[in-house]
């Protein structure tokens, strides 16, 4: 039988704290907020190991995070607002419950766009972890999208040099419809 994990509030919300199964509503979760929008990963210590889930809430002009392609597959679901997709140098404009499936090696960014918040829940495998994840191109509509790099890295610390870390935040308000 598999235990319930027990969650602990924290000053910035609720986490699992321990191995389980829970159940964990986004508005009382732990989230994190930097210029990458805000995030809402759900998860504690450990970290989920197959796969990992988030919610983001991007405001306009605001990348889900920098042009990159991974060794396994992803999907993002919109649920509001109007994001802008980069996949493969081209653009296309995203709007709700449109669902892009992203095969491995395939080159994408997400960027906030439309009049308000955009809000994704984004899915993926944790078979590949390590120097061997994937890595970041350039990409010149990510790079005038402000999510592209100017040289190619699979390093994250490279990639992401220009933004501050994200801070734990507590659940705003007006970051998910409802």
């Amino acid at each position: 039988m598999v235990p319930e994990a027990p969650l602990e509030e924290t000053e910035h919300g609720r986490v699992p704290a321990g191995e389980g199964w829970f159940v964990l509503n986004a508005r009382d979760a732990k989230w994190q907020e930097n210029e990458l929008g805000a995030y809402c990963p759900f998860e504690g210590e450990p970290r989920f190991t197959q796969l990992g889930i988030n919610i983001s809430v991007l405001q306009p002009g605001q990348p889900m995070s920098m042009y990159h392609w991974e060794e396994d597959q992803e999907g993002f679901l919109v649920v509001a607002g109007e994001p802008l997709l980069i996949v493969e140098g081209e653009e296309r404009q995203l709007r709700q419950w449109d669902f892009f499936h992203c095969p491995p090696h395939t080159d994408h960014v997400i960027v906030g766009a439309g009049d308000g918040p955009a809000v994704v829940v984004a899915v993926g495998s944790r078979n590949t972890i390590g120097d061997d994840w994937g890595g970041y191109t350039v990409d010149e509509a990510a790079i005038r999208h402000g999510a592209g790099v100017e040289s190619a890295t699979t390093k994250g610390q490279e990639a992401y040099a220009r933004f501050t870390k994200a801070v734990p935040r507590r659940f705003q308000d007006d970051w998910l419809p409802g």
